[in-house]
């Protein structure tokens, strides 16, 4: 049953429109790039050079639509470089299988490693795989293999000469990183109104300060804007929360409540016009009655003691939105001093200092239960077996089952199998397509260029709304480059159908063969989280008990190993709960209830960063013990978890609030709230992985009931009864 739903998932997610911004402008001009190396190479050339061009410049533009923070021109050429270069050398080994397979097999096993540098690195990489599995259908000479290598780097040249002189929303990408982190703050303040506990999901932020992050010679060209709102965006977020929280802010009913929802709502209207301000480069108005709500008056503010203070705060920080969003982003044009560039940017390393970055991160992937190293293997084995069986068939086009299974693995199964469907289905509608206009047209290698050149364009813009509805015109764009060739429908699209289906099968026969399940991995990811969770609490509570800017640096360095912990966490939950097989270690309701816990111990950690003294205010001593119980508990809870025992209850902490009742330095009530938050997170977390021996037997027993049920209440047919 639970294979079967998670079947039904994979095809339904496989086969889902996404509802995202089309972006025709950026597809007419990739396609164009296209269009400018077919055009000249069937005129000067012949239609074998016109489909080299076209794999280049193909490749090299759906690379610049992944998702990264390099210049779109620079991804185009690394692209067309990589597929020359793979084309080439692929080329000189394919004279017998027993050179072309172990090239490759290592080649395809580098490609996947390629994920540990992030997605766009993988799938750039994959698609030379499929570039060198082509290298069977070059000619015999070396000279013409260097010609056909050089015609598809031109094709990446093509695309990034035409990025240069032809910008589209230069700078879109980062701008819209940091609209909607401005835009998630906004909208956890409207949450906070109705909410005063609501959680934060920190993704927004941390996407922000990924685009943040740009070369010396990004940094000399990087509108004004994008320097400094990210910073604002981290500090707001701690004071609504503090503003909101009932127990260290606004009371929870009365008038002080209703004046923090008017700042609450006052600072969601601000925060959205900076956003919008942002994301368009141009001025945004904001609500005049939001500019008059955000005074705190001397002698008629409602707001008292720790609430008061948050209010105060809020609107010294929301004065600085406000400037950004009637300004549109441009109150800073002063150009960044060559000299202090690197002190007023979070560095990103050049093309040419990457190689230290991608050694580091290769080997810290290269162990066995790594799930990047586990797809390189994978990604290696399916490649040299498709091409072993292609070779032995008695088809034309034998190496599309490889390439078919190269392009839709990934190191997760979800995806894996949701892309075989989306790229079987795609493939179907494509080529049924493509055929049925090849047979009306017949023979005319201009049109088919032409209408190859469409497809690209349609390929592109429909690249972000669904794996099977972009596949669905690159097949249509390769049944139309290989009738440019003078293939008919007749050598093409049976094959392409069944290699199509081989490759997909053998995608997903080999990550059952060789997996990488998340769901045994969740306890050592709730592990890593939780003690991140306390260095950075610890961290917080040391910045109260000793405001150094030492100890400020320590905070932000542990508050941003939280989020990335966090962030694990969170992809490995959801991968879990997308994989066919039962809980090891963790229930699903186990692993929801701890997940809400340490969600609670991150908000107590942020109320009390909220009120962190400044650099000039008196020490409290009495907070250290306090941070060395939190640390040593959480690091024991970590240990506990992840070995699968039982936890304690914040014994630590316990005794370090005791021992602190009624100090003399016990002046701080949200550093004292902030602590009992804490110590609730701990017990709550630990009562929700604490079993008995018996529990702990039954445990999986009962996780299977409960898929078994969800599953029948999707199907329509409703629990079964049973008697006493």
């Amino acid at each position: 049953m639970r294979w079967l739903r998670t079947l039904g998932e994979v095809a339904r997610s496989g086969l889902t429109i996404e509802e995202t911004r089309l972006e025709p402008l950026l597809a007419l001009r990739t396609a164009a790039g296209v269009a400018l190396v077919i055009g000249p190479a069937l005129w000067l050339l012949s239609p074998a050079y016109a489909a080299s061009a076209a794999l280049g410049a193909y490749s090299a533009g759906a690379a610049t639509f992944q998702r990264s923070w390099r210049p779109r021109k620079v991804i185009a050429l690394g692209a067309g470089v990589g597929l020359a270069l793979s084309t080439f050398v692929g080329y000189l080994a394919a004279g017998r299988l027993v050179t072309f397979l172990p090239l490759l097999a290592g080649w395809a096993f580098a490609a996947g490693m390629a994920w540990a540098l992030g997605s766009t690195a993988g799938i750039v990489a994959a698609t030379t795989v499929g570039s060198m599995l082509v290298t069977v259908t070059l000619p015999t000479s070396v000279g013409r293999a260097v010609e056909h290598a050089g015609v598809i780097a031109l094709g990446g040249v093509a695309q990034a000469v035409l990025i240069l002189l032809f910008p589209i929303r230069r700078w879109g990408a980062h701008r819209d990183a940091l609209a909607d982190a401005l835009a998630a703050v906004a909208d956890y303040a409207r949450r906070l109104r109705h909410d005063p506990t609501a959680p934060f999901d920190p993704e927004p932020l941390m996407t922000a300060r990924d685009a943040a992050a740009v070369t010396p010679s990004q940094a000399r060209t990087r509108p004004p804007v994008l320097h400094g709102p990210r910073g604002l965006a981290e500090r707001i977020l701690p004071v609504v929360a503090a503003l909101a929280d009932p127990d260290i802010g606004a009371p929870a009913e009365g008038p002080g409540r209703d004046r923090a929802r008017e700042l609450l709502g006052a600072a969601a209207d601000v925060l959205d016009a900076a956003a919008r301000s942002i994301r368009r480069g141009t001025p945004a108005e904001t609500p005049p009655r939001s500019a008059d709500i955000l005074r705190v008056d001397e002698e008629g503010e409602v707001l008292e003691g720790p609430a008061r203070q948050a209010a105060e705060r809020l609107v010294e920080l929301l004065a600085e939105a406000l400037e950004i969003a009637r300004s549109g982003g441009t109150r800073d044009r002063t150009p960044t001093p060559p000299g202090h560039a690197s002190a007023q940017f979070l560095v990103r390393p050049t093309m040419f200092r990457l190689l230290p970055v991608v050694r580091q991160a290769v080997r810290r992937e290269l162990r066995r239960d790594s799930p990047v190293f586990r797809h390189a293997v994978r990604l290696a084995a399916v490649a040299t077996l498709g091409c072993l069986i292609a070779s032995r068939l008695p088809l034309e086009h034998g190496y599309w089952a490889p390439i078919a299974s190269v392009m839709v693995m990934r190191p997760d199964f979800h995806r894996t199998y949701a892309r075989a469907v989306g790229r079987l289905a795609g493939t179907l509608a494509g080529v049924a397509l493509a055929t049925g206009m090849v047979r009306a047209l017949g023979p005319d290698a201009p049109v088919f260029g032409a209408l190859a050149v469409v497809s690209a364009a349609l390929s592109y813009t429909l690249l972000r709304t669904g794996y099977a509805y972009s596949q669905c015109f690159t097949a249509a764009y390769v049944v139309f480059l290989l009738g440019m060739g003078g293939q008919t429908w007749e050598q093409t699209v049976p094959e392409r159908v069944v290699l199509t289906l081989l490759g997909g099968a053998l995608a997903m026969l080999a990550y059952l063969v060789f997996p990488a399940w998340e769901t045994p991995r969740l306890p050592g990811r709730l592990a890593d989280w939780l003690a991140a969770d306390g260095r950075y609490a610890a961290a917080v509570l040391r910045s109260h008990a000793e405001p150094t800017r030492e100890h400020r640096a320590d905070m932000r360095r542990a508050l941003l190993a939280s989020r990335e912990a966090r962030a694990a966490w969170q992809e490995a939950y959801d991968q879990a709960r997308q994989e066919p097989v039962g809980p090891r270690g963790l229930t699903s309701r186990e692993a929801e209830e701890a997940q809400e816990a340490l969600k609670e111990l991150d908000r107590a950690a942020m109320l009390m960063e909220s009120h962190v003294p400044r650099a000039d205010s008196r020490f409290a001593p009495e907070a250290e013990r306090l941070a060395e119980a939190l640390e040593a508990d959480t690091a024991q809870a970590a240990d506990d978890v992840r070995e699968h025992r039982n936890p304690d209850r914040g014994r630590c902490v316990g005794e370090a609030l005791n021992a602190w009742e009624g100090a003399a330095g016990d002046r701080s009530p949200v550093l004292r709230r902030g602590a009992e938050l804490q110590k609730r997170a701990l017990e709550d977390l630990a009562a929700a992985v604490s079993r008995t021996p018996l529990e702990r037997d039954v445990s999986s027993a009962r996780e299977e009931q409960r898929v078994r049920a969800a599953a029948s209440e999707g199907d329509g047919s409703g629990p079964a009864h049973r008697g006493g």
